[in-house]
């Protein structure tokens, strides 16, 4: 689906999705608060952990916050799905335009996905293709890379396979362990999601055409 022709004075109405701390989220508020002539506005923040750092980091910010936990049932599909169809009504409910995921640690279904498909974005802290999934920092380190960093990727049925919109790279120093490769990577996250976000609502940057020229 097209975006509508958003402006500064009707900007693009974002659901942030963080299942941690919501430093990212943070930082992508803060930006579009500091900023003129942001064409995009975080009208949502929604975790699935009720003890989420993000709630706290969204409230302070003026942020909607909902939270939504994994139902109670013991089918795991079920389960998944369940959860996927609150969050939907939710989304809806907010009237959101796309969704950001931002340490968002569940991986959705394809039917999830295809609905949003073109409007969902996520940050990975690794130069994907290589090392996806959710321990990239472990796996940077375990295969001895000497580079690692960040990429902006349009969200498909795949893990961290979809189009990628950008990415910034930062070393691998010797000596790093996980926490120290995570806080070097996480600057540059918070650099350049915002700015990605930038291109995709003002349609510089599409699922069909994922990067600028």
């Amino acid at each position: 689906m097209s975006l509508r022709a958003v402006s500064a004075e009707a900007p693009l109405r974002l659901a942030v999705l963080a299942s941690g701390s919501g430093s990212g989220m943070e930082a992508l508020v803060r930006y579009q608060h500091e900023k003129e002539g942001v064409l995009h506005v975080t009208s949502l923040v929604l975790t699935d952990k009720a003890d989420a750092g993000a709630i706290a980091r969204a409230k302070s910010l003026g942020c909607s916050v909902e939270v939504v936990p994994l139902p109670g049932l013991d089918d795991r599909t079920a389960r998944r799905l369940a959860h996927e169809a609150e969050v939907q009504n939710i989304l809806e409910a907010y009237d959101v335009e796309a969704v950001i995921l931002s340490g968002w640690m569940r991986l959705l279904t394809p039917t999830f996905v295809a609905r949003w498909e073109g409007r969902l974005l996520n940050i990975h802290p690794s130069l994907l293709p290589a090392f996806p999934g959710a321990h990239a920092h472990r796996d940077v380190l375990a295969a001895g890379a000497s580079e690692s960093g960040c990429t902006v990727h349009f969200v498909d049925a795949g893990m961290d396979t979809g189009p990628i919109v950008a990415q910034r790279a930062v070393p691998v120093l010797e000596g790093d362990d996980i926490g120290r490769l995570a806080e070097r990577v996480k600057a540059e996250e918070h650099r350049l999601y915002p700015r990605a976000i930038d291109a995709f609502a003002s349609g510089a940057i599409s699922f069909e055409r994922p990067t600028l020229e």
